[in-house]
């Protein structure tokens, strides 16, 4: 039996804390950033969990994380 590959796309963008929760970091902080306020871009500087909803999927796309 081969080895799983993980999805790399996926494996780049998560990582898993010590109590096995998926860890992201946070979207729209890549550009137009004239127009969000100074505080809504230091909130998605932050790290935060992943939504249980899709922590089983993601588990599934990465095998070995």
């Amino acid at each position: 039996m081969p080895k799983m590959k993980s999805k790399r796309a996926a494996a780049k963008r998560f990582s898993v804390t010590g109590t096995g929760k998926l860890k992201r970091f946070k979207a729209y902080k890549s550009h137009i950033l004239t127009k969000k306020t100074t505080k809504r871009k230091r909130n998605l500087r932050k790290a935060t969990m992943m939504d249980a909803t899709n922590e089983k999927v993601m588990k599934k796309v990465l095998p070995y994380l």
